[in-house]
Protein backbone atom coordinates (compact mmCIF):
# COMPACT_ATOMS: atom_id res chain seq x y z
CA UNK A 1 0.00 0.00 0.00
CA UNK A 2 3.24 2.32 0.98
CA UNK A 3 4.84 1.37 -2.78
CA UNK A 4 1.46 2.50 -4.53
CA UNK A 5 0.81 5.98 -2.72
CA UNK A 6 4.44 6.73 -3.30
CA UNK A 7 4.01 5.82 -6.89
CA UNK A 8 1.07 7.78 -7.35
CA UNK A 9 3.09 10.94 -5.16
CA UNK A 10 5.92 10.46 -7.77
CA UNK A 11 3.39 10.61 -11.00
CA UNK A 12 1.46 13.60 -9.23
CA UNK A 13 5.01 15.41 -9.09
CA UNK A 14 5.45 14.94 -12.91
CA UNK A 15 5.97 18.41 -14.49
CA UNK A 16 3.06 19.45 -17.00
CA UNK A 17 5.42 20.82 -20.04
CA UNK A 18 3.62 24.47 -20.38
CA UNK A 19 3.42 23.98 -24.52
CA UNK A 20 0.68 20.83 -23.39
CA UNK A 21 -2.50 23.56 -24.08
CA UNK A 22 -1.41 24.40 -27.18
CA UNK A 23 -0.34 21.40 -28.70
CA UNK A 24 -3.64 19.86 -27.33
CA UNK A 25 -5.74 22.64 -28.72
CA UNK A 26 -3.54 22.49 -32.17
CA UNK A 27 -4.34 19.00 -32.05
CA UNK A 28 -7.92 19.76 -31.90
CA UNK A 29 -8.19 22.52 -34.56
CA UNK A 30 -6.44 20.11 -37.00
CA UNK A 31 -9.02 17.20 -36.23
CA UNK A 32 -11.89 19.36 -36.82
CA UNK A 33 -10.62 20.55 -40.36
CA UNK A 34 -9.82 17.20 -41.17
CA UNK A 35 -13.14 15.73 -40.43
CA UNK A 36 -14.87 18.56 -42.37
CA UNK A 37 -13.15 17.62 -45.33
CA UNK A 38 -13.58 13.80 -44.88
CA UNK A 39 -16.98 14.75 -44.22
CA UNK A 40 -17.65 16.61 -47.33
CA UNK A 41 -16.38 13.51 -48.65
CA UNK A 42 -18.27 11.42 -47.14
CA UNK A 43 -21.67 13.30 -48.24
CA UNK A 44 -20.41 13.34 -51.95
CA UNK A 45 -19.86 9.87 -51.74
CA UNK A 46 -23.44 8.81 -50.18
CA UNK A 47 -25.10 10.79 -53.01
CA UNK A 48 -23.22 8.70 -55.65
CA UNK A 49 -24.21 5.66 -53.84
CA UNK A 50 -27.95 6.91 -53.70
CA UNK A 51 -27.89 7.57 -57.64
CA UNK A 52 -26.71 4.28 -57.90
CA UNK A 53 -29.59 2.73 -56.11
CA UNK A 54 -32.29 4.56 -57.73
CA UNK A 55 -30.81 3.59 -61.23
CA UNK A 56 -30.90 -0.11 -59.88
CA UNK A 57 -34.70 -0.04 -58.22
CA UNK A 58 -35.36 1.66 -62.04
CA UNK A 59 -33.92 -1.60 -63.45
CA UNK A 60 -36.02 -3.85 -61.37
CA UNK A 61 -39.18 -2.54 -63.86
CA UNK A 62 -36.82 -2.41 -67.11
CA UNK A 63 -34.81 -5.54 -67.04
CA UNK A 64 -35.58 -9.10 -66.53
CA UNK A 65 -32.06 -10.01 -65.78
CA UNK A 66 -32.41 -7.45 -62.73
CA UNK A 67 -35.78 -8.70 -61.62
CA UNK A 68 -34.05 -12.21 -61.86
CA UNK A 69 -31.39 -11.13 -59.66
CA UNK A 70 -33.72 -9.40 -57.26
CA UNK A 71 -35.68 -12.10 -56.26
CA UNK A 72 -33.07 -13.70 -54.62
CA UNK A 73 -33.17 -11.34 -52.25
CA UNK A 74 -35.69 -12.76 -48.96
CA UNK A 75 -39.35 -12.82 -50.58
CA UNK A 76 -41.79 -12.84 -47.64
CA UNK A 77 -45.24 -13.25 -48.84
CA UNK A 78 -47.29 -10.92 -50.94
CA UNK A 79 -47.52 -8.55 -48.84
CA UNK A 80 -44.20 -7.13 -48.48
CA UNK A 81 -40.35 -8.26 -48.84
CA UNK A 82 -37.03 -7.36 -47.36
CA UNK A 83 -34.09 -5.47 -49.61
CA UNK A 84 -31.00 -4.83 -48.77
CA UNK A 85 -31.10 -1.22 -49.94
CA UNK A 86 -27.43 0.36 -49.28
CA UNK A 87 -24.35 -2.14 -49.77
CA UNK A 88 -20.54 -0.97 -50.17
CA UNK A 89 -17.30 -2.29 -48.69
CA UNK A 90 -14.56 0.53 -48.54
CA UNK A 91 -12.06 2.21 -46.75
CA UNK A 92 -10.99 5.51 -46.31
CA UNK A 93 -8.78 8.21 -44.10
CA UNK A 94 -8.15 4.70 -41.77
CA UNK A 95 -11.96 3.79 -41.39
CA UNK A 96 -12.79 0.45 -43.36
CA UNK A 97 -16.61 0.45 -44.19
CA UNK A 98 -18.70 -2.68 -44.53
CA UNK A 99 -22.63 -1.69 -44.83
CA UNK A 100 -25.72 -3.64 -45.75
CA UNK A 101 -28.45 -1.46 -44.47
CA UNK A 102 -31.83 -3.14 -44.97
CA UNK A 103 -35.53 -1.64 -46.12
CA UNK A 104 -39.10 -3.30 -46.32
CA UNK A 105 -40.47 -2.67 -49.08
CA UNK A 106 -43.60 -2.73 -48.65
CA UNK A 107 -46.95 -0.33 -49.24
CA UNK A 108 -47.70 0.63 -45.95
CA UNK A 109 -47.28 3.62 -43.70
CA UNK A 110 -45.57 0.39 -40.95
CA UNK A 111 -42.74 0.39 -43.81
CA UNK A 112 -42.06 3.97 -44.37
CA UNK A 113 -41.82 4.25 -39.86
CA UNK A 114 -39.61 0.69 -39.95
CA UNK A 115 -37.87 2.06 -43.00
CA UNK A 116 -37.06 5.78 -41.10
CA UNK A 117 -36.26 4.70 -38.39
CA UNK A 118 -33.46 2.61 -39.68
CA UNK A 119 -32.60 4.88 -42.60
CA UNK A 120 -31.79 7.70 -38.84
CA UNK A 121 -29.86 4.85 -36.90
CA UNK A 122 -27.44 4.41 -39.91
CA UNK A 123 -27.14 8.07 -40.05
CA UNK A 124 -26.35 8.28 -36.30
CA UNK A 125 -24.15 5.46 -37.14
CA UNK A 126 -21.80 6.55 -39.19
CA UNK A 127 -21.68 9.65 -37.41
CA UNK A 128 -20.80 8.44 -34.26
CA UNK A 129 -18.45 6.24 -35.66
CA UNK A 130 -16.52 9.32 -37.33
CA UNK A 131 -16.57 11.66 -34.36
CA UNK A 132 -15.25 8.45 -32.52
CA UNK A 133 -12.11 8.15 -34.89
CA UNK A 134 -11.65 11.77 -34.96
CA UNK A 135 -11.67 12.13 -31.25
CA UNK A 136 -8.98 9.04 -30.97
CA UNK A 137 -6.61 10.40 -33.42
CA UNK A 138 -6.88 13.89 -31.74
CA UNK A 139 -6.48 12.68 -28.50
CA UNK A 140 -3.35 10.72 -29.61
CA UNK A 141 -1.42 13.11 -31.29
CA UNK A 142 -2.52 16.05 -29.00
CA UNK A 143 -0.78 13.86 -26.05
CA UNK A 144 2.89 13.26 -28.40
CA UNK A 145 1.70 10.42 -30.56
CA UNK A 146 3.68 10.37 -33.83
CA UNK A 147 2.55 9.64 -37.41
CA UNK A 148 4.88 6.89 -37.22
CA UNK A 149 3.33 5.45 -34.23
CA UNK A 150 -0.47 5.90 -35.76
CA UNK A 151 0.63 3.52 -38.16
CA UNK A 152 -2.40 1.51 -39.79
CA UNK A 153 -4.37 1.69 -37.17
CA UNK A 154 -7.71 1.30 -39.08
CA UNK A 155 -11.35 0.90 -37.58
CA UNK A 156 -14.31 -1.24 -38.74
CA UNK A 157 -17.42 0.49 -39.46
CA UNK A 158 -20.43 -2.86 -39.61
CA UNK A 159 -24.20 -2.36 -40.65
CA UNK A 160 -25.39 -5.76 -41.17
CA UNK A 161 -28.89 -7.58 -40.72
CA UNK A 162 -30.39 -11.29 -40.02
CA UNK A 163 -33.54 -11.83 -40.88
CA UNK A 164 -34.42 -14.16 -37.91
CA UNK A 165 -37.83 -15.61 -39.60
CA UNK A 166 -40.57 -14.96 -41.36
CA UNK A 167 -44.06 -15.83 -42.86
CA UNK A 168 -46.45 -14.68 -45.06
CA UNK A 169 -47.60 -11.39 -43.33
CA UNK A 170 -44.79 -11.42 -40.79
CA UNK A 171 -41.47 -10.84 -40.04
CA UNK A 172 -38.52 -10.20 -37.21
CA UNK A 173 -35.16 -8.92 -38.24
CA UNK A 174 -32.11 -7.91 -36.32
CA UNK A 175 -29.88 -4.93 -37.83
CA UNK A 176 -26.42 -4.41 -35.96
CA UNK A 177 -24.46 -1.65 -35.92
CA UNK A 178 -21.01 -2.01 -34.99
CA UNK A 179 -17.29 -0.34 -34.20
CA UNK A 180 -14.24 -2.32 -33.94
CA UNK A 181 -10.83 -0.69 -32.87
CA UNK A 182 -8.74 -0.18 -29.87
CA UNK A 183 -12.19 -0.40 -28.12
CA UNK A 184 -15.63 -2.26 -29.36
CA UNK A 185 -19.09 -0.87 -29.82
CA UNK A 186 -21.91 -3.11 -30.52
CA UNK A 187 -25.76 -2.41 -30.79
CA UNK A 188 -28.50 -4.47 -32.27
CA UNK A 189 -32.17 -3.17 -32.90
CA UNK A 190 -34.91 -5.88 -33.23
CA UNK A 191 -37.85 -5.44 -35.32
CA UNK A 192 -40.95 -7.55 -35.56
CA UNK A 193 -43.72 -6.50 -37.63
CA UNK A 194 -46.92 -7.66 -38.66
CA UNK A 195 -48.11 -6.79 -42.36
CA UNK A 196 -51.38 -7.31 -41.78
CA UNK A 197 -52.71 -5.55 -38.88
CA UNK A 198 -49.94 -3.12 -39.57
CA UNK A 199 -48.47 -2.97 -36.48
CA UNK A 200 -45.10 -3.65 -34.22
CA UNK A 201 -45.45 -6.74 -32.44
CA UNK A 202 -45.09 -7.12 -28.33
CA UNK A 203 -43.92 -9.68 -26.27
CA UNK A 204 -47.28 -9.80 -25.14
CA UNK A 205 -48.50 -11.15 -28.69
CA UNK A 206 -46.47 -14.09 -28.20
CA UNK A 207 -46.49 -15.11 -24.66
CA UNK A 208 -50.09 -14.25 -23.78
CA UNK A 209 -50.89 -11.48 -20.87
CA UNK A 210 -48.61 -12.81 -18.56
CA UNK A 211 -45.83 -12.21 -20.88
CA UNK A 212 -43.74 -10.29 -17.85
CA UNK A 213 -43.85 -13.23 -15.10
CA UNK A 214 -42.91 -16.19 -18.15
CA UNK A 215 -40.39 -13.84 -19.12
CA UNK A 216 -38.37 -13.01 -15.77
CA UNK A 217 -38.83 -16.38 -14.78
CA UNK A 218 -36.81 -18.00 -17.86
CA UNK A 219 -34.55 -15.49 -17.53
CA UNK A 220 -33.76 -15.82 -13.72
CA UNK A 221 -33.64 -19.75 -14.23
CA UNK A 222 -30.92 -19.18 -17.33
CA UNK A 223 -28.59 -16.57 -15.45
CA UNK A 224 -28.93 -19.33 -11.81
CA UNK A 225 -27.78 -22.24 -14.29
CA UNK A 226 -25.05 -19.68 -15.80
CA UNK A 227 -22.88 -20.19 -12.28
CA UNK A 228 -20.04 -22.57 -12.46
CA UNK A 229 -19.11 -25.33 -9.82
CA UNK A 230 -17.57 -22.54 -7.87
CA UNK A 231 -20.36 -20.01 -7.72
CA UNK A 232 -19.10 -17.46 -10.61
CA UNK A 233 -21.32 -15.92 -12.78
CA UNK A 234 -20.19 -12.70 -14.97
CA UNK A 235 -24.06 -11.59 -14.19
CA UNK A 236 -24.32 -8.77 -11.64
CA UNK A 237 -26.75 -9.09 -8.80
CA UNK A 238 -30.37 -7.50 -9.19
CA UNK A 239 -28.95 -4.48 -6.53
CA UNK A 240 -25.87 -3.78 -8.90
CA UNK A 241 -27.41 -3.07 -11.84
CA UNK A 242 -28.47 -7.02 -12.59
CA UNK A 243 -31.79 -8.12 -13.79
CA UNK A 244 -34.73 -7.24 -12.55
CA UNK A 245 -37.66 -7.59 -14.91
CA UNK A 246 -38.47 -7.26 -18.70
CA UNK A 247 -40.80 -4.53 -19.80
CA UNK A 248 -42.69 -3.10 -23.14
CA UNK A 249 -38.38 -1.82 -23.94
CA UNK A 250 -37.29 -4.83 -24.08
CA UNK A 251 -35.83 -6.08 -27.31
CA UNK A 252 -36.30 -9.69 -28.82
CA UNK A 253 -37.03 -11.26 -31.87
CA UNK A 254 -38.50 -14.70 -33.26
CA UNK A 255 -36.82 -17.53 -34.10
CA UNK A 256 -37.77 -19.94 -37.51
CA UNK A 257 -39.38 -22.20 -34.40
CA UNK A 258 -41.26 -20.07 -32.86
CA UNK A 259 -39.28 -19.25 -29.63
CA UNK A 260 -38.59 -15.81 -28.88
CA UNK A 261 -35.15 -14.55 -27.96
CA UNK A 262 -34.90 -11.51 -25.58
CA UNK A 263 -32.12 -9.32 -26.07
CA UNK A 264 -30.29 -7.29 -23.64
CA UNK A 265 -26.67 -5.00 -24.77
CA UNK A 266 -23.50 -6.38 -23.85
CA UNK A 267 -22.69 -4.13 -20.24
CA UNK A 268 -26.19 -3.85 -19.19
CA UNK A 269 -26.92 -6.79 -16.96
CA UNK A 270 -23.53 -8.38 -17.02
CA UNK A 271 -19.53 -7.90 -17.22
CA UNK A 272 -18.33 -7.45 -20.62
CA UNK A 273 -16.48 -10.85 -21.22
CA UNK A 274 -19.80 -12.04 -21.28
CA UNK A 275 -20.95 -10.52 -24.69
CA UNK A 276 -24.69 -9.38 -26.03
CA UNK A 277 -26.94 -11.14 -23.86
CA UNK A 278 -30.07 -13.71 -25.37
CA UNK A 279 -32.48 -15.31 -23.05
CA UNK A 280 -34.48 -17.83 -25.07
CA UNK A 281 -38.26 -18.03 -23.85
CA UNK A 282 -40.70 -20.40 -24.66
CA UNK A 283 -43.91 -19.57 -26.23
CA UNK A 284 -46.99 -21.55 -24.93
CA UNK A 285 -47.41 -23.25 -28.14
CA UNK A 286 -43.85 -24.46 -27.88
Amino acid sequence: MKEFANAKENYDSIPIPAELPDRVQAGIQLGKASYRRRRSRMIRRWAATAACLCLVLAGLNLSPALASAAANVPVLGGLFRVLTFVEFDDSEDGIHYNVAAPEVDADSDLAKKVNAAIQGKVDQHLAKAQQDWDDYREAFFATGGTEEQWGDREMDVIIDYEIKSQTGDRVSFVVTFAEGWVSSYEERSCYNLDFVQNRDLTLRDFLGEDWTAVCNAAIQQQIDESRDADGFTYFFPPDQGGFTTVDESTSFYVREDGAVVVCFPKYSIAAGAAGNLEFVIQTPEG
